[in-house]
C-alpha cells in the first residue's frame, strides 16, 4: 500500500524537499523545538532560571510538553500515513503544509509569551491546529469499514480535553487544570497505543522482508485493546475518585495489560527478540508499563508520596521514546531507504531510558533533585541533537529511491 498515494501526488511545481511530505518540515522543526525547550525546563525546575512572563510555570510545562508535542507527532503520522491508508487522499504538500506547519510554530510562540499575549491567542492558534488535523483524519473516521477510525475518534478525544483545558484556564469551569491534564494523558497514551499498532506492523515486516525472514508479524487488536480498556478505567477513576485505594490496583491492571503487547514479538516461526527495532518499540510498552505499575504500587503504599514523579515514566519514557523510534522509522522509510540501526539509533533510546530513569526516581534521592532535573533534561534531549546531526540530511534531500515524497 505505501505506493497507492503516488498516484495522487499534487502536481505542484517547484517543492522543495523539506515540504515534498508531511513529515518532513514536522520533524525539522519538532526536533530543535524539543531540545530547547527541554533543555530550558531542566534550568527553571534545577533553579538555575526563571520565566518571568509565565506564571503557573509547572501546569504550562505539562500542558506543552503534551499537547504540544502530541499536536506535531499525530501531525506527522496522519499526514505521512493516511495518503496509503486510504487512496485518493491527496498528500499534503508544498505551500499547504508550510502555512499547517507555521501555525503550529505561532502556537509555541504564543505558549512561551502567554502571559503577554493571552490565554485566548493560545488557544485559537493551538485548538485550530488539532482541529486542522481531526478534519484532515476525517476519513479515517467516515470510513466505511471503520478501519482507521480509533485514531479519529482518539484525537477527537484529545481536542475536546483541550478545549476543557483551557476553560479551566479561563474560569468557564471549575475543573482544576491539572486533573484535565492527567486525563490528557491517559488520552495520548491511548492514541499511542493505538498508533504502535501500526507501527509495528510496518516497521517489524519491512525489517523482515529487508532480513529475508520468511514470516509475517501480525498486530492483533485484543491485546491492544484490553490496555486501551485499562488505561482509560484508570485515568476516569483518578479523576474521579484519587485517593482509592483501588485505582492502585488498577494501575497494576493497566501495567500488566500494556506489558503483555510484548508477546506479540514472540512469532511461532522466527526469532526476532533480537532486532534492534524490536526491542527499541518493546521499550516503549515496558517503560509505559512500568509507569503504570510504580503508580498503583504508590497508591497502594501510603508511606510513599511518588504518584507524580512515577508519571515520568509515562510521558518522559513511553510517550518521548515513542516520538524517537517512530521519527526514526518514518525518517528511514519514507525518505526511501532501508530501516537501519547503528550507534546513533541504539544511543537515542539508550539515553531516553537513561533520562526517564534519573527523572523517576527524583524522590528516592531527594537530596540531589536539582542535579537529577538538571541533567535528566539535558541527557533527555541529547537524542533530538543526534536526530539533528544525523537524519536531517535525508529530511533535506529528495528520497534515495527516487519516488516522490
Amino acid at each position: 500500500h505505501a505506493t497507492n498515494h503516488y498516484l495522487y501526488y499534487p502536481d505542484e511545481k517547484n517543492v522543495p524537499p523539506y515540504l515534498a511530505y508531511g513529515f518532513r518540515p514536522i520533524f525539522l522543526v519538532f526536533a530543535p523545538y524539543v531540545l530547547i525547550s527541554m533543555v530550558l525546563w531542566g534550568l527553571v525546575w534545577s533553579g538555575a532560571i526563571n520565566i518571568p512572563f509565565m506564571n503557573d510555570t509547572l501546569t504550562w510545562h505539562i500542558y506543552e510538553m503534551l499537547f504540544g508535542l502530541i499536536t506535531a507527532g499525530t501531525l506527522a503520522f496522519l499526514a505521512t500515513g493516511l495518503p496509503e491508508l486510504f487512496p485518493g487522499l491527496i498528500p499534503l504538500i508544498g505551500k499547504k503544509l508550510k502555512y499547517i506547519v507555521i501555525l503550529w510554530v505561532l502556537g509555541r510562540i504564543s505558549f512561551w509569551f502567554i502571559d503577554i499575549t493571552g490565554i485566548y491567542l493560545t488557544a485559537v492558534l493551538n485548538l485550530g491546529m488539532l482541529g486542522w488535523i481531526i478534519w484532515f483524519a476525517r476519513h479515517a473516521v467516515l470510513d466505511r469499514l471503520q478501519r482507521h477510525a480509533s485514531i479519529g475518534y482518539a484525537s477527537l478525544a484529545l481536542f475536546f480535553i483541550e478545549v476543557w483545558f483551557f476553560a479551566s484556564k479561563l474560569g468557564f469551569v471549575n475543573t482544576d487544570s491539572f486533573a484535565i491534564l492527567k486525563i490528557a494523558t491517559g488520552a495520548i497514551v491511548v492514541l499511542i497505543l493505538l498508533a504502535l499498532r501500526r507501527v509495528n506492523m510496518e516497521a517489524i515486516n519491512e525489517l523482515m522482508e529487508d532480513k529475508g525472514i520468511d514470516d509475517v508479524f501480525l498486530s492483533r487488536p485484543p491485546k491492544t485493546n484490553l490496555a486501551i480498556f485499562s488505561v482509560i478505567v484508570f485515568t476516569i477513576v483518578e479523576f474521579l475518585y484519587p485517593n482509592n485505594s483501588a485505582l492502585g490496583w488498577i494501575g497494576l491492571a493497566s501495567g500488566a495489560a500494556i506489558l503483555g503487547i510484548t508477546s506479540e514479538y514472540k512469532l511461532e516461526e522466527k526469532f526476532i527478540l533480537n532486532q534492534p527495532y524490536v526491542i527499541y518499540l518493546g521499550f516503549i510498552y515496558i517503560l509505559l508499563a512500568l509507569g503504570y505499575f510504580l503508580m498503583g504500587w504508590d497508591i497502594l503504599n501510603p508511606n510513599i508520596d511518588a504518584l507524580n514523579h512515577f508519571r515520568h515514566f509515562i510521558t518522559a519514557g513511553g510517550i518521548g521514546l515513542s516520538y524517537v523510534v517512530i521519527m526514526l522509522i518514518i525518517t528511514w522509510i519514507h525518505t526511501g531507504r532501508h530501516l537501519t540501526s547503528n550507534i546513533y539509533t541504539h544511543l537515542m533510546v539508550a539515553l531516553i531510558i537513561i533520562a526517564t530513569f534519573m527523572r523517576g526516581l527524583v524522590p528516592f534521592y531527594e537530596e540531589y533533585a536539582s542535579e537529577l532535573y538538571l541533567y535528566s533534561s539535558i541527557i533527555w534531549s541529547i537524542p533530538f541533537a543526534i536526530y539533528i546531526k544525523e537524519f536531517f540530511k535525508f529530511l533535506l534531500a529528495p528520497r534515495a529511491d527516487g519516488i516522490k515524497g
